[in-house]
């Protein structure tokens, strides 16, 4: 591979905007795409790419460069040539690669793989959390979660079928494969830019990871039906579930952000989603109005979303172990207001994107002991290592009196 220098700094700059200015990984490199129309598909993917690397990597990359978390444009090209000679590449005779001890750097990366905060690349408190709730298996989940995330695409049935779909995405160049137990999943085979297809515009389909597509199938919708989707932020679930349901009955989507709904209301007409309701939370009365009503309701409950760290590297660094502590108790709050929505005889699905028994069977385990009036049905956790996709976990409980 060779290196062009206006891809290096477009990489660099992206860093500067990550690691100096606290922006969020996915959407500088979105920004980043924009940059010059002229970049082909293989510099896009280079520059997306390495910036993911840089972010994953981020900590086993500053202990090699000894760059001490100082992120100066310096220390950035550091890492940067931390990343080109990890990954074999020739350097130029640029002034930034002048004396770069490649030996050194190859030597220490082989040093580092034996202790394990430095070879998956996570801060102590992450370590020491998933090692105590997950033992050895936590070493299994790190090494699949420090993987490159597939680009996996739900069907929209209620435009198209997954077969049709693979044809009109394969005469824009775009090759796709089924994902076994997804029902209308497709992942695609290689990187490349789908949203401006006329299948994305048209509304064929959305992107969602082939584990999250599995949490609306799990609450067993029927057409007719109402459901409430609790925290529906910007929609994935709800749109899916509206899917499922043929675009009958009702579905409430719920959140308590006003910003989210707005984007849900345009993903939904894009969608042809036409039994969708978004209601603000901009009170409790917004929740207490639908108590005993719903025949189903889904709660995709706030986390830490440990389970999705391969799609989004850069939590690593901005998670903090006093919000896991917090949101576990959101969680169960979350659960006993809005369980209270269910029907006697409805069914609801507890569902998040951890891998951490505190923030799922436990906490399922907590409501039950306390809700006399619930029954557990099932559960179905996937992990990464297991599935390939990302780490969620789902239950299936039903209000019985």
């Amino acid at each position: 591979m060779r290196l062009h220098r206006n891809l290096v700094l477009a990489v660099i700059d992206s860093l500067n905007y990550i690691f100096n200015d606290g922006l969020y990984a996915d959407k500088v490199v979105e920004k980043t795409l924009k940059r010059d129309t002229r970049w082909g598909a293989r510099d896009r993917k280079f520059i997306a790419e390495t910036i993911y690397d840089c972010v994953r990597w981020k900590r086993l990359y500053n202990e090699i460069a000894g760059t001490k978390d100082h992120y100066t444009t310096e220390n950035l090209w550091k890492i940067f040539t931390v990343w080109a000679t990890l990954k074999g590449i020739q350097l130029p005779d640029w002034k930034q690669f002048t004396d770069t001890p490649v030996r050194r750097i190859k030597g220490r990366f082989d040093e580092l793989q034996s202790q394990r905060v430095f070879r998956e690349s996570i801060p102590d408190w992450m370590d020491e959390l998933g090692k105590k709730e997950l033992g050895d298996q936590w070493d299994t989940e790190l090494t699949a979660l420090n993987q490159q995330a597939a680009v996996v695409l739900r069907t929209n049935t209620l435009k198209t079928n997954k077969s049709n779909l693979q044809k009109i995405l394969l005469e824009d160049s775009i090759e796709t494969e089924t994902v076994k137990g997804c029902e209308h999943a497709l992942r695609l085979s290689e990187r490349k830019s789908i949203f401006r297809t006329d299948a994305f515009q048209n509304g064929f389909f959305e992107v969602q990871d082939a584990s999250s597509q599995l949490v609306a199938d799990y609450l067993q919708v029927t057409p007719g039906m109402r459901v409430v989707d609790t925290c529906a932020g910007a929609g994935g679930k709800t749109l899916h579930l509206a899917a499922l349901m043929q675009n009958k009955g009702q579905i409430i989507a719920l959140d308590i952000y006003a910003n989210k709904l707005k984007e849900l209301k345009r993903r939904a007409k894009r969608a042809g989603a036409h039994n969708i309701e978004p209601r603000h939370i901009d009170s409790t009365k917004v929740i207490k109005k639908l108590y005993n009503k719903a025949d189903r309701v889904l709660i995709d409950a706030p986390c830490s979303g440990l389970g999705v760290l391969k799609r989004n590297p850069g939590a690593k660094w901005k998670l903090q172990s006093e919000f896991i502590d917090t949101i576990k108790e959101t969680q169960a709050e979350i659960l006993n207001n809005y369980s209270k929505m269910l029907k006697v005889g409805g069914q609801m699905v507890y569902a998040t994107c951890s891998i951490l028994p505190s923030e799922n069977e436990l906490q399922v385990e907590h409501f039950l002991k306390l809700h006399e009036g619930f029954k557990f049905i099932s559960e179905r956790k996937i992990l990464p290592s297991v599935s390939g996709f990302d780490g969620f976990y789902m239950a299936l409980i039903e209000r019985v009196k």
